[in-house]
């Protein structure tokens, strides 16, 4: 398998390459034709041929730029898909190669449409996937909606994916618009951060009252109309300043506010350039002093992030889409989770990054929508059997048939969030940081580890 699409040598799509084949037999350019060398009508037909017989995959995430924390281990994780691609899928009594094109959507929304837009229109792919945060992934699924090709993404807020591609949520955060019809997201939503965080917050005593720091983007938006009201009903104060715009380089006002309302838990969805600048202020304006809980999201979810403000990073507590210690395994190459992080820190000498589970999880999808659908060059065909398809990844589950919370609509499936805090490592580790799982409420099959402890 490569990495690179076949292209007819011709250059002619089927029906040109057919219109002017007529043509050529209805004797208006029959000289032309007959003068053509054979080994060019050999190309032309053997290049139809190849398409025909492959599938095509577009994978778009961010490798650089302000989230590349999130692409960090999907050169990693493609070549673990391009070797259980390697001798094709069979599908309906025929075997079709498979090729990977992945593109850098740069963090960048702009980058992302136009990446996504050459996989459809220049590489003609079968099917699309995405991953990771609003700023990627929204740009390719409303590409693939509008295109009509199908496309599966995750590790975005579900209610962000729904919001930002112009669905509607109900005052109960139900989704109450029409499901779309060509892509499909399964990731973590509200309910999820909020039974995680409700469970984590009891097991240290503070004063309820939470700081928040929410951005005015896609992610931050969201949370905030939808896990506030949740914090509140359950008894927490929530000290709000405002939405605040990615790239902020002084947040004296919020700190100052937050001393002064003497908030002891401290909740965040920033991009991880804004988090590092903000922690890093409040320590020197003494607020993390008095900050019990530091609950963060989108960003201290690696440790490559968490390590980036040095041993303030100690003792954050986040959410974890994946583990090592998940109990489930990848459905495509028949890898557990215990092997994919132990593969992943033998081969780049890292620690496992949580994008690994969630990143395979889609090439479990892809693998097993194609081989539903019956036919893998038929788009609808494809886009018809992820309506129903159940499938078992790194992540759990991933089941669009299924009915209650875990489906909030027909498009969606609710993935799991696991509460996890950052510790120094041990002496003797190879790296600076362990994540200890202090929460499983929302997946009672991961194991406990140990108990959240207080930041300071």
């Amino acid at each position: 398998m490569s990495e690179e699409t076949t292209k007819d040598p011709g250059g002619l799509n089927r029906s040109e390459f057919l219109k002017r084949g007529g043509a050529a037999i209805g004797g208006v350019a029959l000289g032309g034709a007959a003068a053509t060398p054979a080994w060019a009508s050999r190309g032309r037909v053997a290049g139809a041929h190849e398409a025909a017989s492959t599938i095509t995959i577009g994978y778009v995430s961010p490798l650089t730029g302000a989230d590349a924390g999130f692409g960090e281990p999907d050169p990693y994780v493609i070549s673990l898909a391009k070797a259980a691609f390697a001798k094709g899928l069979k599908i309906g009594g025929k075997t079709y190669s498979v090729t990977v094109i992945n593109k850098d959507a740069q963090s960048n929304p702009a980058t992302s449409a136009s990446v996504a837009q050459g996989l459809i229109n220049s590489s003609n792919v079968d099917l699309l996937l995405a991953t990771s945060t609003p700023e990627v992934v929204v740009p390719v699924s409303s590409a693939a909606e509008a295109a009509g090709v199908p496309c599966v993404s995750t590790v975005v807020p579900w209610e962000a994916w729904w919001l930002s591609l112009g669905g509607k949520l109900t005052n109960m955060g139900v989704p109450d618009s029409p499901a779309f019809k060509w892509v499909y997201h399964f990731s973590f939503g509200v309910p999820d951060f909020a039974a995680a965080y409700l469970e984590m917050w009891k097991q240290v005593p503070t004063n309820k009252k939470v700081a928040v720091m929410w951005p005015n983007d896609a992610d931050g938006n969201a949370i905030r109309g939808a896990l506030g009201p949740v914090l509140s009903g359950a008894g927490y104060t929530i000290v709000d300043p405002g939405a605040y715009q990615d790239g902020t380089m002084d947040y004296t006002p919020q700190i100052t506010q937050f001393k002064n309302e003497g908030c002891q838990i401290f909740n965040t969805f920033p991009i991880p350039p804004d988090f590092t600048t903000f922690w890093r202020q409040a320590a020197q304006q003494g607020l993390t002093k008095q900050i019990k809980i530091a609950q963060i999201a989108k960003t201290g979810l690696f440790a490559s992030q968490v390590d980036a403000v040095g041993p303030l990073g100690y003792n954050l507590a986040s959410g974890e889409y994946w583990g090592p210690t998940w109990p489930y395994k990848s459905s495509l190459t028949g890898i557990s989770s215990a092997a994919l992080g132990a593969g992943y820190t033998k081969a780049k000498n890292r620690y496992p990054n949580q994008q690994l589970g969630a990143s395979l999880a889609l090439f479990d999808v892809a693998a097993a929508a194609l081989k539903a659908s019956g036919n893998p060059k038929d788009k609808a065909a494809v886009a018809n059997a992820l309506k129903t398809l159940n499938v078992m990844t790194p992540v759990g589950s991933v089941n669009w048939g299924g009915k209650g919370a875990k489906n909030p609509a027909p498009n969606i499936v609710a993935t799991p969030i696991i509460g996890i805090q950052w510790r120094k490592a041990a002496k003797g580790s190879k790296f600076n940081l362990a994540s200890v799982v202090v929460d499983h409420a929302d997946d009672p099959h991961v194991p406990v580890a140990g108990k959240l402890t207080p930041y300071s």
